[in-house]
């Protein structure tokens, strides 16, 4: 019984302060009968892992504008999926993400599976995505555990096994309270409150519905929740990119492989990124090695880039690559990293 009343005030709360998100139906629409569509729930949720809601808003409009459908998706090209998703990061997401409107137009006339076992049978679909699919788009009573709902209910009940070691037992504390009516709300209700009331740091406590019932809040420990195992010191990696521009304005640009970091993106042609990397120049040329570095994070490591460039005429054949026309080049089609070492090579 007391899931049940914390379930209810939760949506009583949400049901007066749910954020108001492009690819969200809120409960007043939803209680009149509209329904989620599935595709955008989707399209959503593998933009925001690891990504702040403010960064994806742009680029969800941006998608569902030009692929309004699963199935316009589908058929898009790679490397227009690819340019639309640079600079949000985490590119095997743009990758995945094709392979699953593929499954779906292909495999399933166009329309999303509505079980959680049929939406896990996606490529590039997980036990988080599938639940959270499940709960918001077809309102099924699946359990959905972010950051947000991990920082809550280690508060909740005053939790203090480190992270990622307590992702079993708050889930199952997740999973106790997931209530059979009004899944999805209730989904995005917890998210809503570990986003704008329990969140990391100040936690709104004043604000928050369920405070009497917070252990944490009891206990004065809300601030300190979730413990985090200490994490690992990220090593630095260094590069040299190579910025070639000839003598008609083309840059020359190869594709990454598929596979590995920045797969499928338009970048720079440079070396290996290691403690040590050797040269590894695309094309005969007098180069020029800018003052300063590109340096960018990514998950696992710090990167350095040295940036080179040179102009050549117009019969110089390259080793790597191909020159892109100046009328088709975009700063904006590179992944970020890649943008970094263009903005240098422009300020010089």
């Amino acid at each position: 019984m007391r899931e049940t009343a914390r379930a209810t005030d939760l949506l009583d709360w949400y049901d007066r302060h749910a954020r108001d998100l492009p690819w969200r139906v809120g409960p007043r629409a939803r209680a009149a009968g509209m329904r989620p569509d599935p595709y955008r729930v989707w399209l959503s949720e593998i933009m925001l892992q690891q990504t702040t809601v403010p960064a994806v808003k742009p680029y969800f409009e941006a998608f569902t504008a030009r692929w309004p459908t699963v199935s316009d998706l589908a058929a898009a090209a790679d490397a227009d999926v690819m340019a639309a998703w640079a600079g949000l990061g985490y590119y095997a997401r743009a990758r995945n993400l094709l392979k699953c409107a593929r499954a779906v137009a292909e495999e399933h006339g166009g329309v999303f599976p509505d079980s959680y076992e049929g939406l896990l049978g996606l490529p590039g679909i997980g036990p988080y995505t599938a639940g959270a699919i499940a709960a918001i788009a077809f309102d099924l009573p699946a359990t959905v555990v972010d950051g947000n709902v991990e920082r809550v209910m280690a508060r909740l009940h005053d939790e203090h096994t480190p992270l990622p070691q307590a992702k079993p037992v708050l889930t199952d504390m997740a999973a106790a309270l997931t209530p059979q009516q009004r899944p999805g709300d209730y989904a995005q209700a917890v998210m809503d409150l570990g986003a704008t009331i329990c969140s990391p740091r100040n936690p709104a406590c004043g604000l928050c519905p369920w405070r009497p019932s917070c252990a944490a809040w009891e206990a004065g420990t809300a601030a300190e929740l979730p413990k985090k195992a200490p994490k690992k010191r990220k090593p630095t990696r260094l590069g040299i990119a190579y910025l070639v521009r000839r003598v008609d304005g083309a840059w020359l640009l190869e594709r990454r492989p598929d596979k590995g970091l920045l797969g499928g993106m338009l970048g720079w042609p440079g070396s290996e990124w290691n403690e040590a990397p050797g040269e590894a120049p695309p094309i005969r040329a007098e180069w020029k090695t800018l003052p300063g570095e590109a340096r960018h994070t990514f998950t696992h490591f710090h990167l350095r880039l040295t940036v080179k460039t040179a102009l050549v005429p117009m019969d110089r054949p390259a080793t790597r690559g191909a020159f892109i026309e100046l009328a088709e080049f975009s700063p904006s089609d590179l992944p970020t990293v890649m943008r970094k070492a263009y903005d240098l090579a422009r300020g010089s």
